[in-house]
């Protein structure tokens, strides 16, 4: 535990910071896309510069966790910042949508930095009451980021032109890199000989940006040639990194309650990170396209999730068994997820928006538990490392989920009208009742504390 209260501090606002900007990254871009691709005369590779940073920012996650293992939380913020500094830079001077596209791939690598550092970096400076304290800072950041980004990105795109939402990170970057530099622990005396796993690394990267990639991009995933290729290449990579990597410790698995809460976010992520793609088409069904309602429902849901949140962070408190909280959550993500399948099914906003604000609270819910309970058992020399398989789990289940249940709705109804969005909505509550069944149970009373923290 970090023992100057003053660095924590200014650590924990570093941390926070960088998780803004990281959040930002994809959300201020959005509303500003049909400016940049009538620019840069893009035309469909448009939806490349949210794909390029999703991809880099899933599979780079395991990397920087264990980098941050290896080399001390302070490097490994250092490293993501200056990632997301260059990849802003980049894309600010970017004349073409290709070298745009790249640029964003090097912010997303960052990004990917920022998140899983910020996790690992909280669960080695924290106690997890402590832990629990300051989640209501962490659910403040994630609902700036969400309500504010796009319209703030809009806004600065009009006035100032959108290289100026790229060239806006920089002071950002700037300021959260004193802040984390001057709190952040360094290398631990024990960690002088390690090195990090190279070969895994790139074996990894490969595998999940064949995955990522069949998730974003629908005309690859919809390709005879490139789906099977793109899918061989992915399996083959992962079969060759599970059998040789040393990135990420293979003692981490041992136990039971992280292989479990690690199976559980990824059906979490398949199923609500999956379902986002299709959320504004059940909306826009529901309200038979009436902007105003369907705005009214978007908000709806994001107030569940800060509603679920912010109750999360001040009861667990006083209730703070994470077994429990993530088993609600998956609950909650069930019958969130059956509402709307049945709403589109047989009609009603009444229980369209209820399973939206269900819905909503469920990811926040799932992804805060089983992140407390993730930092609060791993070892201090492997928290990174952790951490970047819960998140990795999370977000490529999520890449996954829209792929698949995609494919679902278009295997069974042939479109994404009611039918085929009630077969999304329906498969999604299904692969929550398996993460319910798949998440930690009781354990025995050694199980119940981590073995680096009893």
């Amino acid at each position: 535990m970090h023992a100057n209260q003053r660095s924590r501090s200014l650590a924990f606002a570093g941390l926070l910071l960088g998780m803004l900007l990281a959040q930002l990254d994809l959300t201020v871009v959005v509303t500003a896309l049909p400016m940049i691709g009538a620019e840069l005369d893009a035309g469909p590779a448009v939806a490349g510069i949210t794909a390029a940073s999703l991809l880099t920012a899933t599979v780079s996650t395991p990397i920087h966790g264990r980098f941050g293992d290896l080399y001390g939380r302070r490097a490994a913020f250092g490293l993501a910042v200056a990632l997301l500094a260059a990849g802003s830079t980049w894309c600010a001077v970017a004349g073409d949508i290709g070298s745009l596209i790249a640029g964003r791939a090097v912010q997303g690598a960052g990004a990917g930095g920022l998140i899983v550092g910020a996790m690992a970096a909280l669960g080695e400076l924290f106690s997890r009451q402590e832990l629990i304290r300051r989640q209501g800072w962490q659910v403040a950041v994630g609902a700036v980021a969400s309500l504010a980004g796009p319209p703030a990105g809009g806004l600065v795109a009009d006035a100032w032109g959108w290289r100026w939402l790229f060239w806006g990170n920089l002071p950002l970057c700037a300021v959260a890199l004193v802040l984390g530099l001057a709190g952040l622990p360094g290398r631990r005396s024990g960690d002088r000989g390690a090195r990090l796993d190279l070969r895994g690394s790139a074996l990894l990267v490969l595998a999940g940006a064949a995955a990522t990639a069949l998730g974003t991009v629908p005309e690859l995933a919809r390709s005879p040639l490139w789906t099977p290729l793109l899918a061989g290449l992915a399996v083959a990579a992962g079969f060759a990194f599970a059998r040789t990597q040393t990135l990420i410790p293979r003692r981490i698995f041992d136990d039971r309650v992280v292989v479990r809460s690690v199976l559980a976010t990824t059906l979490a992520g398949i199923a609500l990170y999956g379902t986002f793609t299709y959320v504004s088409l059940a909306i826009t069904l529901g309200v038979r396209g009436d902007p105003g309602a369907a705005g009214l429902l978007l908000l709806a849901m994001t107030g569940g999730s800060l509603l679920v949140s912010g109750g999360f962070a001040v009861l667990a408190r006083r209730w703070p068994r994470m077994l429990v909280w993530g088993r609600w959550g998956c609950v909650t993500g069930i019958a969130g997820l059956t509402l709307i399948a049945v709403s589109l099914h047989a009609g009603g906003v009444a229980l369209l928006a209820a399973g939206l604000v269900l819905t909503g609270g469920s990811f926040m819910l799932v992804v805060s538990a089983y992140t407390v309970l993730a930092q609060g058992r791993a070892a201090p020399a492997e928290m990174g490392a952790t951490m970047g398989v819960f998140t990795f789990a999370r977000q490529a289940g999520g890449v996954a989920g829209t792929t698949v249940l995609g494919w679902l709705a278009l295997l069974v109804t042939g479109g994404f009208g009611a039918a085929g969005l009630t077969v999304v909505f329906a498969a999604a509550a299904l692969a929550m009742v398996v993460a319910l069944a798949c998440s930690p149970r009781a354990v025995t009373t050694e199980e119940a504390v981590s073995s680096s923290r009893a």
